[in-house]
C-alpha cells in the first residue's frame, strides 16, 4: 500500500509532473531540468528524489553528473504514467521545452563544463 501512496504523492505536486513531461522526449541531466524549469538545483533534486522514490524515474551517473529518464520497467508504471502524461496539455509545459531548447542548443557534445545563467555551472554532455 505505501508503493501506491509513494506514487500518487509523487504524481501530485506540478513541479514533479513537469519534470515528467520534459523527460518524456529522453534522459536529461539534471542540469538540463534546471535550466528547464528555472529552479534552483537543490530543489529540482529533491523532486527528482521523490519521483525515484516512487519508481517513476530511473538514473544513471556520468562522472560527476547524474541523468534521468522515465522507468518503463514496471507496467503498472509505465501505464500510469502514460495516462497522466498524456492529460498534461501542451502550452502547460511550452515555456519549459523552449528554455531547455535553447539550452541544448548552447551546450558542447564534448562534456565540458558550461554556466548556467545565474546559476551554477553544469556538465556539457548532450544525453
Amino acid at each position: 500500500m505505501q508503493t501506491l501512496a509513494n506514487i500518487f504523492k509523487a504524481l501530485s505536486d506540478t513541479t514533479r509532473l513537469r519534470v515528467l513531461k520534459l523527460l518524456e522526449s529522453g534522459e536529461l541531466c539534471v542540469c538540463d531540468i534546471v535550466t528547464a524549469l528555472d529552479m534552483s538545483q537543490p530543489k529540482i533534486s529533491f523532486h527528482l528524489n521523490t519521483l525515484k522514490e516512487a519508481g517513476l524515474i530511473i538514473d544513471r551517473k556520468e562522472g560527476r553528473w547524474i541523468h534521468y529518464r522515465l522507468d518503463d520497467s514496471d507496467f503498472f508504471r509505465r501505464f500510469m504514467l502514460m495516462s497522466v502524461l498524456e492529460r498534461i496539455p501542451k502550452d502547460a509545459v511550452t515555456e519549459d521545452k523552449e528554455r531547455l531548447a535553447e539550452f541544448l542548443q548552447k551546450k558542447p557534445a564534448n562534456g565540458i563544463v558550461v554556466p548556467i545563467e545565474n546559476k551554477k555551472r553544469c556538465c556539457g554532455s548532450n544525453s
